[in-house]
């Protein structure tokens, strides 16, 4: 069962603009300004550069208003990307991961719990339940991850193919 703080942030993905109206037609929600593309979801993204040193960076994802799955009324949809598998992954209280690349390049998504990321070049980030992180660093010097929190922090982590 996903947490209340993850269902808000999951609800609150498919909210309207700041600014925006609408209007009920045949029970759909329908905006009524002609919004431009929605980019107030993002990830972390960790990755290796030449010298095998992680960074990390964050990335904004577009999306556009769309009538995905009919009848439901439209809501923002990014670009359809391709993912191959999907694990959970579940990290003890106390747990660290001393640097180490990831196994495959894969998205993140903390379920619950809060972890720490660091990278080669220093860059801490504290993630929470919602956070997601898009790992790419598979070869160099790699990561370290640390379960900060009290309990358990659990991932639902989605493999995506290599790129270039």
């Amino acid at each position: 069962m996903l947490s209340n703080c993850v269902m808000s942030c999951l609800i609150g993905m498919f909210a309207l603009p700041s600014g925006s109206t609408s209007r009920s037609t045949n029970q759909t929600n329908i905006s009524q300004t002609n919004p431009a593309a929605l980019t107030r979801l993002e990830y972390y993204r960790v990755y290796s550069d030449s010298n095998g040193i992680t960074h990390l960076d964050t990335v904004r994802v577009e999306q556009n208003l769309m009538r995905a799955a009919p009848p439901a009324a439209p809501f923002y949809v990014s670009a359809d990307n391709p993912s191959s598998r999907y694990l959970f992954y579940t990290f003890e209280p106390g747990w660290i991961g001393e640097p180490h690349p990831a196994p495959h390049r894969q998205f993140l998504i903390l379920l619950s719990g809060k972890v720490e990321v660091e990278t080669g070049d220093c860059a801490v980030k504290r993630l929470g339940p919602g956070a997601i992180v898009l790992l790419e660093d598979t070869w160099g010097k790699g990561h370290t991850t640390r379960n900060i929190g009290d309990g358990y922090a659990d991932f639902l982590v989605v493999r995506a193919p290599a790129t270039g």
